[in-house]
């Protein structure tokens, strides 16, 4: 469970699409993540959080965990979080409101 959190802490993985090209610019853009992005997710209880890319297919696989009612899909009424989606618009494969297209992944095995 989150330290600043109460309630049960749960497990959730996505997966994203990259355009073709953009690995570098997405990666860098990550790692100059805007503080107030990353206030909404530690305030929505949004924590380790971590993204990983394969190469071949340009898929990338998000997991994070969540301490509080959603994770970070769902706070695209943040506008933090809309800033955010439309200057990451351009390198992945989107939505009409520019959140990035995700596709939630059941998890099939964990192992603490």
């Amino acid at each position: 469970m989150h330290p600043m959190l109460g309630g049960m802490e749960k497990r959730e993985a996505f997966k994203m699409h990259l355009k073709k090209g953009c690995a570098e610019e997405y990666r860098k853009r990550h790692a100059e993540l805007w503080d107030e992005v990353k206030k909404v997710l530690r305030e929505g209880g949004i924590h380790d959080y971590s993204i990983y890319l394969d190469e071949e297919t340009g898929t990338l696989f998000a997991f994070q965990k969540v301490s509080g009612e959603c994770g970070s899909q769902d706070l695209g009424g943040e506008e933090a979080i809309k800033k955010w989606w439309h200057y990451m618009a351009p390198l992945m494969e989107t939505n009409e409101d520019e959140s990035p297209v995700s596709i939630p992944l059941r998890e099939m095995f964990h192992l603490d």
